[in-house]
């Protein structure tokens, strides 16, 4: 039967954790970037693996955990995620060279799949009445914990050893895995079968050929054979993977449920979503963080710039629980249709608001205001029209696709900031027109997301509703196997 209401919190409340800490592992080699050459005795150019290790590794891991949840237990996988994440933490800390800070920030990554995960137990173990708010609290923690934990992870490395960074994050795992082991039950909906190697293989390797070429693509050149033999493999070996999967019975990710028009929809929104979300990411830090003297730069130092976040995640707290309502009211699709265009509008009016830090706290406010009723409302759509027993692997992939939305965003707005460039101090940075470009681009994005949602069909009832129907049906055939 459905759990108690007086367990509800808990669940949340340990689930939700675990969805921040993931997102502040995220954030925390951010305030360190420039300095992890002398940290790591390195070039500039092979730091950057330590960001891309984690996203390619989060990239494969979400879609691979969320089938392995769906099978054998999605409390089970999510422990292990965690358990990844302090593991990575771990060697970070004991990092003092580049190969062990790549393998400890892909095991960071490897967590990845904590948040989907968490939302599929949601479902799986709260009443029907708190799963909109719940798991748009859930979903919308990956931007609350980095608007949160960026100010964090600055005022801890200005102030003490960046390996503090790492060992506060293990600390943190450690802390969720608790809250999860012991406030969080296993489900008993597992699908069964067995694990599709095949598929996991071509589906990393796929993966890792596109997201690579992607990412890489600015350093290597864009025209470079390297580059464009990676999306020519990537191309060959999904489109071969796709023709397997469909053939087979038990696949690692159901194709024809994918497929399906409302799911399809949805994740292609969510790879536009994830590439507004981004370039705004990377656009506000930026701004606020360059020199004064560059014309259109705010002077500000990191610490003063996480603050500045900060107000955006509160914000997505707040908004979470209205979103649930809204989807409750009008369904998701005009949730997730709203929050898009009310990001598009705070990524328009940053083209007039980008004079002071208190502009851009707006701009943050705004956007996240947008971020938080999408967010809230993806899940929803996607659990709505997948079977109870795949909603793990559905999470999972929506994560992969808003992952290449993210990263699509960081090439495409590292091509745009690097041809609009003017000398400072005897280098080049950004100019006011490359920043106002990215902002146009992120707005783009979001009203393209809005536009894709238009073609969804009717109002689609909230996965509350299709828990309560479910249930019944259940009830009356006296077939209903919820843990208690």
């Amino acid at each position: 039967m459905t759990p108690p209401a007086r367990h509800g919190g808990a669940i949340i409340s340990a689930l939700a954790s675990a969805g921040i800490v993931v997102s502040v592992m995220q954030t925390i080699v951010i305030p360190i970037v420039p300095e992890l050459p002398r940290y790591l005795h390195t070039d500039a150019a092979s730091v950057t693996w330590v960001l891309t290790a984690t996203l390619l590794a989060g990239a494969v891991a979400t879609p691979l955990t969320g089938r392995l949840g769906d099978m054998f237990g999605k409390r089970r996988l999510l422990l292990i995620c965690l358990g990844l994440l302090v593991a990575g933490s771990v060697v970070g800390a004991l990092s003092s060279s580049l190969v062990p800070m790549i393998v400890g920030r892909a095991l960071q990554g490897c967590a990845a799949g904590v948040i989907p995960l968490g939302i599929s137990l949601m479902r799986d173990e709260l009443a029907p009445e708190r799963l909109g708010s719940a798991m748009g609290l859930m979903s919308s923690s990956l931007g609350v914990g980095g608007a949160l934990g960026l100010p964090a992870a600055a005022a801890i490395a200005q102030n003490a050893s960046w390996h503090l960074l790492f060992w506060g994050s293990a600390g943190l795992g450690l802390i969720a895995m608790v809250m999860v082991w012991i406030l969080v039950p296993e489900s008993s909906d597992r699908s069964g079968g067995r694990i599709d190697f095949p598929g996991a293989i071509g589906l990393t390797a796929g993966l890792l050929c596109l997201l690579l070429a992607i990412t890489k693509g600015g350093d290597w050149g864009w025209n470079a054979p390297l580059t464009l033999g990676l999306f020519g493999a990537a191309l060959v070996i999904l489109l071969v993977w796709g023709f397997y999967e469909l053939r087979r019975p038990g696949p690692l990710v159901d194709l024809r449920t994918s497929a399906r028009r409302p799911v399809l929809l949805t994740n292609l929104a969510s790879i536009a979503i994830g590439f507004a979300m981004y370039a705004q990411a990377l656009a506000i830090p930026q701004l606020l963080q360059l020199p004064a003297a560059t014309g259109h730069g705010l002077g500000q130092s990191m610490l003063v710039a996480g603050l500045c976040m900060a107000p955006g995640g509160l914000v997505m707290i707040f908004v979470s629980p209205l979103s649930a309502k809204l989807s409750a009211w009008k369904g998701a699709k005009v949730s997730l249709m709203t929050g898009a265009l009310v990001f598009a509008v705070g990524d328009l009016a940053a083209l007039w608001l980008l004079s002071a830090p208190w502009q851009l706290i707006v701009v943050s406010v705004i956007t996240s205001t947008g971020m938080a009723l999408a967010f809230a409302a993806i899940p929803a759509l996607i659990m709505a029209n997948v079977p109870h027993t795949e909603t793990a692997a559905a999470n999972g992939l929506n994560a992969l696709m808003r992952s290449v939305g993210t990263s699509t965003a960081s090439a495409v707005v590292g091509v745009a900031l690097a041809h609009l460039t003017q000398p400072f101090a005897g280098t080049f940075v950004p100019t006011l027109d490359g920043f106002k470009l990215t902002f146009i681009l992120g707005a783009v994005a979001a009203m393209l997301a809005a536009l894709i949602m238009a073609f969804v069909p009717g109002r689609r009832r909230s996965v509350a509703s299709v828990t309560t129907t479910k249930e019944a049906v259940g009830m009356a055939a006296g077939h209903v196997h919820r843990s208690s």
